[in-house]
Formats: C-alpha cells, structure tokens, sequence
C-alpha cells in the first residue's frame, strides 16, 4: 500500500472563514466564498514539495466537507468551486484523489497516512498521524 498524505481544505489550506460574510453567503447558498479563499500555505512551496512526494511515491489527496445543508445543487456548486480553487492554487499537483464528501462524514473511514485539517476532532479520530495547519510545511519537507 502507498502511503497517503491527505489535505482538508477550509481552514487548512483555504481559508474559508478569512472570506468577509462567509456563513451568511454559505447559508444563503453563495459558493463564491470557496472560490474567494485565500491560501493558507505557501502554495508554491507546497506545490513544489507535493510534487516531489509523489515520485517518491507518495498519494496526494483532498478530503473537504460540503457545507451543512447543502441542497444537491448548491452542493454541486460547491464541488466545483474547491475543485477549480485546487486548479488555481495547485495547479502543477496532479491529486490522487478528490474526495468532497457530506458535511459530517469520518474522514478517516477507508483512508490513512497523514492527515492534515483544521478541525481537532478529525486529528483525534485519524488512524494514523493527523496535524494542523501551522505544521504542514515543516512535516512534509521533513518526509
């Protein structure tokens, strides 16, 4: 098995709760504010280093949560806007995997490696080794 390295979005590498008004816009059914994100991360070195992750071997993945009460078609909004944010901001990482799934989902079921997220109850619930945000930069260049 490969290992994995996997990456929440909001709050971790986009910072959704940065964008002015974003509850309000998410509960009106706005999706601008995943694509108004700013990054988190240097997005260049982190390009870089996932980059060389994966030819030695490594999996890059995405696991984001859809908003609360998302209706089908907002969701699928949603699942559009943090792709193309993917798109813009990392666009030299080709990603393993994209899994945006229902608010809620354990993002630990059929997963492992390292997680990297925002919210602390991901971390405790990871099988494996789980950071948060102030820490991805420093681990993956020491992989």
């Amino acid at each position: 098995m490969r290992k994995q390295i996997w990456f929440d979005m909001d709050g971790t590498i986009a910072d959704l709760y940065g964008v002015e008004n974003w509850l309000e816009k998410l509960t009106n059914s706005d999706p601008s504010p995943y694509a108004e994100a700013k990054p988190l991360v240097r997005m260049a070195s982190l390009a870089r280093i996932l980059n060389r992750l994966q030819r030695e071997g490594y999996e890059i993945g995405v696991i984001s949560w859809l908003a609360k009460y998302g209706s089908i078609e907002y969701n699928e909004l949603v699942i559009e806007a943090k792709k193309e944010w993917l798109k813009i901001h990392l666009k030299s990482v080709k990603f393993d995997h994209i899994d945006i799934v229902k608010y809620g989902t354990p993002k630990e079921m059929g997963r492992n490696g390292i997680l990297f997220d925002d919210e602390e109850q991901n971390r405790k619930n990871w099988k494996d080794e789980a950071y948060d945000v102030n820490q991805i930069l420093e681990i993956l260049k020491a992989l």
